[in-house]
């Protein structure tokens, strides 16, 4: 009888461990180049001709489109959370400190997602969207390019509390830069190459009035054109270009910026500062292609955390509003 009883007990171990891995094996196939090649074959020209639209209109747009992708992915995975506005049961994203009046590019994806709509209605989900619309951005303003795999489903939720825990911030020194990305499962070598993509876009005043007026490893004559737009106790929102020579460009010039001291965050300018991620900024520096294959690696990568697949989540009609 109890010999029954065990064979019975691991025959059913056996089974539920075979489902859980033929679900892994599930999850991680559904997230694919091709997902959409036989539902939506417009679907990717659709995206990139409203991105590129976009950015001709506004060059800043590209840095603002991959920003977007990396502040949804870094809280509960890349499922167009942070696109969810307030509801009765959504503390939106919007209004963690980290994005509250600097996220942008809403209404660009919200244009998108009407324009894919169109020619598919209810098939492509937002975070795909934010997903291929980086890839896009990037490739737009002479940045790498990479091959997004698509599949990822949107969420029913969002979560301001864990985007103030989760994402990143201007005024971290690199242990806790190096543990936030960790978090995520992302490698010192990924944080450094995606922190690179400040090498477009622009930072707001408070993001960086300690650095420019309280920090010693900033070159002083940058410090002191950084203060010109920075008043000590003014001009919170007022705008500097996070790469002072190329602003507009994907290049490796941040960092070259950073080896002379001319990072314009504290969260930069600890990738260089005498500690263990100097030479990979280094290397950066002296060779753009292995920055943008390490950039498209990590981006992939970055794109994989915790999808929605399968019968999870939902595709949104608008991605501001669960449906």
């Amino acid at each position: 009888m109890a010999s029954w009883v065990s064979s019975i007990h691991v025959a059913w171990v056996g089974a539920i461990m075979l489902l859980l891995l033929m679900s892994a094996m599930q999850t991680h196939a559904q997230l694919t180049p091709t997902f959409y090649d036989k539902s939506c074959p417009a679907a990717l020209k659709t995206i990139r001709k409203a991105v590129r639209t976009a950015i001709a209109k506004e060059r800043r747009m590209a840095a603002s489109l991959i920003r977007l992708h990396f502040h949804d992915c870094f809280v509960q995975g890349c499922d167009a959370s942070v696109l969810l506005d307030d509801a009765p049961s959504i503390n939106s994203e919007k209004n963690a400190f980290q994005n509250f009046r600097s996220v942008r590019g809403f209404e660009v994806v919200d244009s998108i997602k009407a324009a894919v709509e169109k020619v598919c209605p209810g098939v492509v989900s937002c975070a795909d969207i934010l997903a291929v619309a980086s890839r896009d951005a990037s490739e737009y303003v002479n940045g790498p390019t990479w091959t997004v795999k698509l599949g990822r489903r949107d969420s029913t939720t969002a979560s301001k509390d864990l985007a103030e825990a989760d994402l990143p911030i201007a005024f971290n020194d690199l242990d806790a830069q190096i543990s936030s990305f960790a978090n995520q499962g992302l490698s010192v070598r990924d944080m450094v190459a995606l922190s690179g993509a400040h090498t477009i876009g622009q930072a707001q005043c408070a993001t960086f009035r300690g650095r420019v007026y309280n920090d010693t490893n900033i070159d002083a004559g940058f410090a002191r054109m950084r203060r010109r737009g920075c008043p000590v106790s003014d001009g919170n929102g007022n705008l500097a270009p996070l790469d002072l020579v190329t602003p507009n460009s994907f290049d490796n010039n941040y960092f070259k910026n950073l080896i002379k001291k001319k990072g314009l965050l504290h969260s930069d300018q600890v990738l260089f500062n005498g500690g263990s991620t100097d030479d990979i900024v280094t290397s950066y520096s002296k060779n753009k292609a292995a920055f943008y294959s390490d950039f498209a690696s990590a981006m992939l990568k970055m794109g994989d955390i915790k999808p929605l697949t399968g019968s999870s989540g939902q595709i949104r009609k608008i991605c501001s509003i669960v449906n």
